[in-house]
């Protein structure tokens, strides 16, 4: 019966002179939202209950719109043949009788759009030496598309005020549930010379989801999705992925381009250009944008959407709104803002999660100084007072109304928050998802790091756990213990933190002490950037793996993080190291073979870190930085003090590491880490670098993948390490691997070192000896005059998940155990 009264309109769409299908064509119902694009065969099935409407519309860029009347509540089948846009026939070159082919030569479009480039500088807000304006922000998320009826399952009915509390405004034709809401209203000021930006914040409020979860990190997450579209910048990130904008530098040799229409806007000619993806894999913008034709080439309105085919995982589709007003001098400013974008594990299903970002800009004011003091200070001023704004304050100063199911979301979350109920299904999600299980103030986990297993401790049983916000969120409290059972040793770790600036230690900028000690095993040179070390899934490893130490370390660490993200760390450490399984610590007095037991450094520290622009997904109890293309330094340095509870040497260690990320539009992504370091003074290997290595199945981008433990040791070094994703460059040209949106990554790695006289132990026999096999093999090496080489190529985005390196060693190849070659994976979860 339902089917019976619904519109069902199918058919076929085609080219009209060349009788080809037309895949990803727009069919919709004139004047509403409701539509489907065809499949790659030109067929599509467009299905509505509503009964008011008699037009179906379908166009294509490239193409002339057509229009059919409909009988409503009927099935009809409508094939189209779609006739070519003669506005674009002087933007084609036809040769041998070929079908057109498009090009950029004596196209009008790519010449309109040559203009805008060309002055996109002058029609930019910092193109000003002043602009101020105000500001309004919010960010909602919602479940598409919830059964009707799922609020009456037994399960469920204690949720149904929550459940049926839908949005069928938004996005007309889907059904949203709303869960997340963040506003914003702020004020900001720019100043060119010298260049600074303010935002003073008026007034926030977002949903409060309870101890349980972390509201503020969940938003920095969501915001970090959906970044501010800057159409006149090169390019944008959203999701995490660069898109490179219709109008940068690059786009003529990106982007086709079409003249679709003109009008005029507040007496000003206005052209459409349609642009759609040269390769539609590609991570490209389609759609239009509206240009002045005033002399200023200025973009007035444009509207970006994601090709259906673009090599983006978990986003269904995508669509970003700019809208731009007239400002009193005639320069057009950026009025509104609404990013939209259809979440799901896959594209072919109803359900998901719908995320939405509207931006609104008024009162501006140009060229007008304000004092110095206007300018000065950090970026973003803030109190706890402006999140606590009345409903009248909002009522006032929200420059976009909310709808009912979004004005209802914050009660509604408060209560959700409150239940007993929820609270358990989320505490046992977390475990899985983060592995650890809450009791209360107290977190028990996490749940890999329970079983493990090496050669030196046999079976390794652990048991350990932290205390949460609901203990307090100034003091954190954390520790384990551990039994191996082929060593029949305890292990245990225990650390208190007390954050000095009256708020969670994760919360940035960080200022804390903390005092910690641990008794347990390390492997020399293990330094995985991920994982854990007694990570289950680790346990698992090439080669010889029987070379541990077992360390007591006792620490005192100060942090303190600047609003400008400079950090400064200082520390205390005494450190007790013991040789385990296969090593040892050998040296020769007086002539006479000595076996030393321990090895005691009594040592400060000092930190120094810039990361500018920094960002970070906050929780409840750990942070998160997210990348950007600015870069992160660190310079360490450490003092070695003999006699000094127990330390046997005096030392200096220095150390600098820059990491940075690089966003190669069409090349893709990389990952660059420069790193260099010395030490000065003599001392035995165990306080000499040694060097990052990995005998694990797992791909590490730090370390070297097919590097022994303990191979590799220095008194002086510098090394490179690039990790480049290309983003299906070439694979996106291919067509089975089109289809399987598979991305081709590389990487290089490359370390130049070496041991200066004072530090051989071959001329310094009082120092520890070089490990050796039981047969006399070296195991550990000093780098010569050639750098230690590895590189691979691999494959990621396999099944979304999974990466794949086929990892090459291209020297020092006569080592004794070394692996020349070997395969690598790695779980990622990647846009």
């Amino acid at each position: 019966m339902a089917l019976a009264q619904s519109t069902v309109i199918n058919g076929t769409v085609t080219d009209a002179t060349t009788r080809q299908p037309l895949s990803y064509v727009t069919v919709t119902f004139q004047g509403s939202t409701t539509g489907v694009n065809t499949d790659d065969k030109g067929r599509y099935t467009l299905t509505t209950p509503n009964q008011s409407y008699t037009i179906l519309q379908v166009s294509f860029v490239g193409y002339k719109t057509s229009v059919f009347t409909i009988t409503p509540g009927k099935q009809q089948t409508i094939n189209v043949k779609l006739q070519s846009d003669n506005q674009q026939l002087d933007a084609v070159l036809i040769k041998r009788g070929k079908k057109k082919r498009y090009t950029n030569n004596d196209n009008p479009a790519v010449e309109l759009i040559r203009k805008v480039i060309a002055n996109k500088e002058k029609n930019r807000p910092e193109a000003y030496n002043y602009v101020e304006y105000k500001g309004y922000e919010r960010l909602n998320f919602s479940f598409i598309n919830v059964a009707e009826n799922f609020s009456d399952k037994k399960f469920f009915r204690k949720y149904k005020f929550l459940l049926d509390n839908r949005d069928t405004t938004t996005v007309p034709g889907k059904n949203l549930l709303p869960v997340y809401i963040n506003e914003k209203v702020y004020q900001y000021y720019y100043s060119k010379n010298p260049e600074r930006k303010k935002t003073k914040v008026l007034g926030e409020k977002g949903v409060n989801f309870g101890s349980f979860l972390d509201s503020e990190g969940i938003g920095v997450y969501f915001k970090h999705l959906y970044q501010n579209v800057d159409i006149y910048a090169n390019s944008t990130v959203l999701v995490t992925n660069e898109f490179l904008s219709p109008i940068s530098d690059a786009a003529p040799s990106s982007y086709k381009f079409f003249i679709s229409d003109t009008t005029v806007v507040d007496g000003i000619k206005v052209v459409e250009l349609s642009f759609t993806p040269r390769n539609t894999n590609d991570q490209l913008f389609e759609g239009s944008i509206y240009i002045t034709l005033d002399g200023n080439y200025a973009v007035q309105k444009a509207d970006l959407t994601i090709n259906r085919n673009i090599n983006l995982n978990w986003v269904k589709a995508m669509s970003v709104s700019l809208n731009f007003a007239r400002n009193t001098d005639g320069r057009y400013y950026l009025s509104r803002s609404n990013t939209m974008a259809d979440f799901g594990m896959s594209k072919n299903k109803k359900g998901g999660l719908f995320g939405q970002r509207l931006a609104t800009f008024n009162n501006y004011v140009t060229n007008v100084p304000r004092p110095d003091t206007t300018y000065m200070g950090t970026q973003e001023i803030t109190s706890d007072e402006v999140k606590h704004r009345s409903d009248e304050f909002w009522a006032q100063q929200r420059q976009d109304t909310l709808t009912g199911p979004q004005s209802k979301v914050y009660a509604n979350i408060d209560s959700l928050g409150r239940m007993k109920s929820f609270r358990r299904t989320v505490d046992i999600a977390s475990l899985f998802l983060f592995g650890y299980k809450q009791f209360g103030p107290f977190d028990l986990g996490p749940a890999n790091a329970f079983y493990s297993f090496n050669p030196v401790e046999g079976f390794r049983l652990r048991v350990g756990g932290r205390t949460n916000v609901e203990f307090s969120k100034r003091v954190l409290l954390e520790g384990y213990t551990a039994y191996g059972f082929k060593d029949e040793r305890w292990k245990y770790f225990l650390a208190g933190t007390f954050s000095l600036n009256n708020s969670s230690i994760f919360r940035f900028p960080q200022h804390y002490v903390k005092v910690s000690f641990q008794r347990d095993t390390r492997i020399p040179g293990q330094e995985l950037l991920f994982l854990r070390e007694d990570n289950f899934l680790l346990s698992f490893k090439r080669g010889n793996n029987d070379k541990y130490l077992y360390n007591d370390n006792y620490r005192i660490d100060y942090l303190k993080e600047f609003n400008n993200h400079f950090s400064i760390g200082v520390g205390l450490r005494k450190l007790t190291q013991e040789a385990a399984g296969s090593l040892y610590f050998d040296n020769t007095i007086n002539g006479q073979s000595n076996r030393v037991h321990d090895l005691t450094t009594s040592e400060a520290t000092l930190t120094l870190r810039y990361a500018p622009h920094e960002e970070f997904y906050q929780g409840k109890v750990y942070r998160k930085a997210f990348i950007n293309k600015y870069p992160v330094i660190t310079l360490n340095y450490s003092k070695g003090f003999k006699d000094v509870l127990q330390g046997q040497y005096n030392y200096n260690d220095v150390s600098l590491n820059i990491y940075k990320h690089f966003f190669l539009k069409k090349l893709g992504e990389a990952d660059v880490w420069v790193e260099g370091g010395n030490t000065f003074g003599q001392v035995p290997y165990p306080l000499l670098t040694i060097h990052r290595a990995n005998q694990t199945f797992a791909y590490d981008p730090i370390s070297y993948n097919l590097m022994n433990f303990l191979e590799f040791v220095s008194d002086h070094y510098a090394s490179i390490n690039i990790d480049q994703h290309f983003k299906g460059l070439i694979f996106n040209r291919v067509p089975l691997l089109k289809k399987l949106k598979w991305r081709e990554v590389a990487s290089f790695k490359s370390l130049w070192g070496g041991v200066r006289t004072e530090n051989n132990p071959a001329l310094n026999p009082q120092l520890f000896e070089f490990p050796k096999e039981g047969n006399g093999d070296p195991i550990t090496y000093a780098l010569g005059s050639k750098p230690y080489v590895e590189g691979s190529v691999g494959i990621e985005n396999i099944f979304k998940v999974l990466r794949v390196d086929l990892v090459k060693r291209f020297n020092y190849l006569d080592h004794a155990n070394i692996a020349t070659w070997g395969i690598r994976t790695r779980i990622q979860f990647i846009f």
